[in-house]
């Protein structure tokens, strides 16, 4: 699952019949649902079609950071804020952005009862509110389609310091569970959460200036998937061609 449903289905869909494209509409409808108007379900959801391992899977992006305390990170669609709380936590210094004016609340509400600041701000991730090179990683949870789209990583190696990673948790998929663990895992691909991702994903990622890499982190009855894509260096003028903004960067909340 994920935090931001702007994501277009269009080109998979072009072709398909009448009754696929009409699932796939009701599915995004309910996403956008989830992640809106029942954003106040998003965490009791989450916990019951993970068999409560979400968290556990959100909590690996921490240890493929390879970062020391105080580093700057950004989480890219923070959702209701867990992560925000795992950040704090390890130490770093957090900041988010997210679409859903649902989530921004629960979040920033679940930060303040632990008597935390919330740096978050309500942006596009193709258009993140932030100079240029400011943080040491970004990261993101179960993000929908947005986060390979060509924007949103040239948007992120824009923020990021030189050799700076963005890290994506991608999926999780159980090992446990038996019978329950297969129906959870049919309700994941007829909804969309096991792909397909783009044949060229590594050569998005190139092109956006990262080298990419997929790694499978253990745990406990399950298994994460996550991408760790970081930032190459460029040639000074390209460096400077890429990162001067195209168009004005700001929040929309």
């Amino acid at each position: 699952m994920s935090k931001d449903n702007r994501t277009s289905l269009e080109p998979y869909l072009a072709d398909k019949p009448p009754l696929v494209r009409l699932w796939w509409w009701l599915v995004m409808f309910g996403f956008r649902l989830l992640y809106n108007e029942m954003a106040w379900t998003y965490d009791l959801v989450s916990w019951l079609v993970s068999l409560g391992q979400w968290r556990t899977w959100q909590r690996t992006a921490l240890a493929h950071l390879g970062l020391p305390a105080k580093a700057r990170i950004l989480e890219i669609a923070f959702g209701t804020g867990n992560l925000q709380l795992d950040l704090f936590a390890a130490g770093y210094q957090r900041f988010g952005v997210d679409l859903s004016p649902f989530m921004g609340r629960i979040a920033r509400h679940k930060l303040h009862r632990h008597h935390l600041k919330a740096p978050l701000a309500r942006a596009y991730a193709q258009v993140l509110p932030f100079p240029n090179q400011v943080f040491d990683a970004v990261v993101s949870t179960f993000p929908a389609p947005f986060i390979i789209e060509p924007d949103t990583l040239h948007e992120a190696r824009r923020v990021l310091k030189p050799d700076g990673r963005l890290i994506i948790v991608v999926n999780g998929v159980l090992t446990g569970g038996g019978v329950l663990r297969d129906v959870l895992e049919t309700a994941y691909r007829i909804t969309g959460q096991r792909g397909p991702w783009p044949a060229e994903l590594g050569e998005r990622f190139q092109e956006a200036g990262f080298t990419l890499e997929m790694r499978a982190h253990p745990c406990p009855y399950s298994i994460a998937y996550i991408l760790v894509a970081t930032r190459r260096h460029r040639a000074a003028e390209a460096t400077a061609a890429q990162d001067t903004p195209g168009k004005q960067r700001q929040s929309v909340e």
